[in-house]
């Protein structure tokens, strides 16, 4: 496969006519930074759709079964997150080669991640695994749930190996700035997740209620016919970027193939600058397990499904922000390679801004479509009035919790981004743990046993404090500039001031200039393409 089937060749390099002015410049600047942003946004709410439709099929099997893939998935996660953790900075790696004109060594990192998932792999999940069982059975859940949480758990971690090999090489194009690749292998994996949920979860009896046929011979599995089906979908979704980075247009360009022997060194930097993006997204999951199957998990089913309904509208806010972040963390990188760290700071504040006003739109409709938005997680032949009732009832509160953070969430998540991109990860790092065991966790339960009476909306009050106070923090560690002390690529031995692939196909040179004349031609180019496409 070709890349330029996916990514149109660039087109010659402009620079800007004598006095543009700065809204032209800054309407440039924001074409940029969309450029690079929509196809990873795509990517990210298609994740979110597909989770969300995951659940919301699941629950029309019954309110225990939403509760299992709830539980099931999110301790499955909380060790596959530490790998994934250590995997996002292989962007920063080949984001910042770029930059400094050495592409073909981002393909070491590649590599290098790919192997580095076979070992953690054998290493962690498959051990995480088997010890799946003991874990939900200490949670003292009932007996149908916990057959069903430690079934779908089990089957998303030994399934992570194919999770791990596709967001490593989804890190290497959103760092190439090449993100459609990545786009499309999404939403092509996404749609067959999609068929195959419909096909496993109701087999062959379908959904009468809702007139829809079942697929012959197809079995019945449930909410286990959904964590087969993510699976499948996540092998056909790394098929694509796989096929691409091993092409032969990506091969002659770089040597894809020939750098396929391990690399120690480049491995060594990845854990180096990996390991607090590690303990950052693993100790997050755990503490958010905790929250949901301990402390909300006290209060018995009808909160837990709350609650996951609750937390799959919030994804759909979260994870659009979520791909403003990876794009921020890409173009951080490239500009920092290039030796432009003020552009670099333009561009995180641009994906910012972009990013609250997303959210914080989101959140108001949390709180005008609260009941209707809950009510669509309620279905099932065996949920009497009654509990539909309380399950909207508990979930409409907590769509107002979940409201009130919004707009804070979309600085921390961005701004994570940004910090990663210039290779400032130990922070976010540390400042996670010490605040999610905190006020997740801590806080959470302190109010469990401070104020009963407000049962699982507690330990949400909680969490909203946490998103709040990370997001007020991350502003401040990045707008404080301590990222501009730090150097990952070596430009001496360059030649040139950057070596970019403006429009995401092959890379075109440019001379060195002085950085204003740099982040001129770069944003005149932008808004040049942006005018041609309207």
């Amino acid at each position: 496969m070709n890349v330029d089937d996916v990514e149109s060749p660039a087109a010659d390099e402009h620079r800007p006519p004598p006095g543009a002015s700065a809204p032209a410049l800054s309407r440039a600047a924001l074409a940029e930074v969309w450029r690079i942003a929509w196809p990873t946004v795509l990517t990210m709410t298609s994740y979110t759709v597909m989770q969300f439709f995951d659940k919301l099929m699941v629950a029309q099997v019954g309110p225990t079964e939403v509760a299992a893939q709830g539980n099931g998935g999110i301790w499955a996660f909380s060790a596959i997150a530490f790998a994934l953790g250590v995997l996002t900075v292989i962007n920063t790696f080949v984001a910042q080669n770029l930059g400094a004109g050495k592409p073909e060594r981002g393909v070491t990192y590649a590599w290098a991640g790919l192997w580095l998932s076979v070992a953690i792999w054998v290493g962690l999940l498959i051990p995480w695994a088997l010890f799946l069982p003991v874990l939900f059975r200490l949670m003292g859940h009932d007996a149908r749930l916990l057959e069903l949480e430690t079934d779908y758990a089990q089957i998303a971690t030994i399934g992570a190996l194919v999770l791990l090999a596709n967001k490593t090489l989804s890190h290497y194009f959103f760092g190439m700035h090449r993100p459609k690749v990545i786009a499309v292998a999404a939403i092509a994996g996404n749609l067959v997740n999609v068929v195959g949920n419909y096909a496993l979860i109701y087999g062959e009896a379908g959904l009468p209620s809702l007139g829809l046929p079942g697929v012959p011979g197809a079995p019945a599995l449930g909410v286990l016919g959904a964590a087969v089906a993510t699976v499948i979908g996540t092998l056909v979704e790394l098929v694509i970027p796989l096929a691409i980075f091993l092409g032969r247009d990506l091969n002659a360009r770089y040597g894809t193939r020939a750098a396929w022997r391990p690399d120690f060194q480049a491995m060594r930097d990845i854990l180096r600058l990996g390991w607090p993006a590690s303990i950052q997204w693993g100790n997050e999951l755990v503490c958010w397990s905790i929250f949901m199957a301990v402390l909300v998990g006290r209060f018995g089913e009808d909160h837990m499904t709350a609650g996951w309904a609750a937390l799959s509208f919030m994804h759909l806010s979260f994870m659009p922000a979520v791909g403003f972040s990876v794009a921020v963390s890409s173009l951080v990188g490239r500009y920092i390679g290039a030796g432009l760290p003020d552009v670099a700071v333009a561009r995180a504040r641009l994906g910012v801004a972009v990013s609250m006003v997303y959210m914080t739109s989101c959140a108001a409709l949390f709180v005008i479509f609260r009941t209707e938005l809950i009510g669509s997680f309620v279905g099932g032949p065996l949920v009497t009035p009654e509990q539909s009732a309380r399950i909207i009832a508990i979930g409409a509160q907590l769509m107002i919790v979940a409201a009130i953070f919004q707009t804070a969430d979309a600085l921390g998540v961005v701004y994570t981004g940004a910090l990663r991109g210039a290779g400032d990860t130990v922070w976010p790092g540390v400042v996670t743990v010490v605040l999610s065991w905190t006020f997740i966790v801590g806080l959470g339960a302190a109010l469990i046993w401070l104020a009963p009476g407000l049962e699982s909306l507690g330990p949400w009050i909680g969490s909203a404090v946490y998103i709040i106070l990370y997001g007020v923090i991350m502003t401040l560690r990045f707008e404080g500039g301590h990222w501009r002390r730090i150097q990952l690529v070596d430009r001496s031995d360059s030649g040139r001031a950057m070596t970019v692939p403006m429009t995401m196909g092959p890379p075109s040179s440019i001379a060195a200039e002085s950085p204003e004349d740099l982040a001129a031609d770069i944003a005149a180019e932008s808004l040049e393409r942006a005018e041609r496409h309207k």
